[in-house]
């Protein structure tokens, strides 16, 4: 796989967390961010990050590959991880 899998998530946001034992119950190795328990200035930096990727302010934003996929829609995230294999 090219680019590692990364999750902008926030800590009480229900679908992040159901994004991130997505990846974690499918062995996938990813990396993700609770932006919201950030210092402020990394929280904004990466909170813009995750705006400039999907165009939106909803969570999570999960980057596999060049794709970005707002929300938690596992059947997306099944079809990139075939398509990075």
């Amino acid at each position: 796989m090219s680019d590692p899998i990364f999750v902008y998530a926030l800590s009480t946001c229900p679908w992040c967390h159901k994004a991130k034992k997505y990846f974690e119950d499918k062995g996938v190795v990813f990396e993700a961010v609770d932006i919201d328990l950030l210092p402020d200035d990394e929280s904004d930096r990466l909170a813009a990050e995750a705006f400039e990727l999907s165009g939106s302010r909803a969570y999570p934003v999960v980057r596999i590959g060049g794709e970005v996929i707002v929300g938690f829609l596992p059947e997306r995230f099944d079809q990139l991880l075939e398509a990075e294999a």
